[in-house]
């Protein structure tokens, strides 16, 4: 079972500690975010794996679109170790609620 958590669950604003790892590509990323996540798109993850140790997050709360890629991010984290928890709905449901994201450049932050 991957653990896994709905929108309404997680506190705002975001607890200290917290490590939010986005799994997203590169233009979706850029397209919006929550602020202060560590990008690794999930292609990448088993490469990159070792960036998460140096964050030495008690905790990491990782997400996508809408909760898929994430998923597969979660399996994977949890082998390896790490308590990580995947959010259900992704970006998607975290712009439902109206949660704050910023984005590259001038545009308005959107979920792409």
């Amino acid at each position: 079972m991957i653990p896994q958590v709905e929108i309404d669950a997680v506190p705002d604003p975001l607890p200290e500690g917290l490590v939010v790892l986005d799994v997203r590509e590169d233009e979706e990323w850029a397209a919006g975010r929550i602020d202060g996540a560590v990008h690794i798109p999930l292609m990448e993850l088993p490469a990159r794996v070792g960036e998460l140790v140096e964050l030495e997050a008690p905790q990491t709360l990782v997400v996508c679109k809408a909760g898929g890629r994430s998923a597969r991010a979660v399996a994977y984290l949890a082998q390896q170790g790490y308590d990580v928890v995947n959010l259900v709905d992704g970006m998607m449901g975290w712009e439902r609620a109206g949660r704050p994201m910023v984005a590259d450049g001038p545009e308005a932050p959107v979920v792409i």
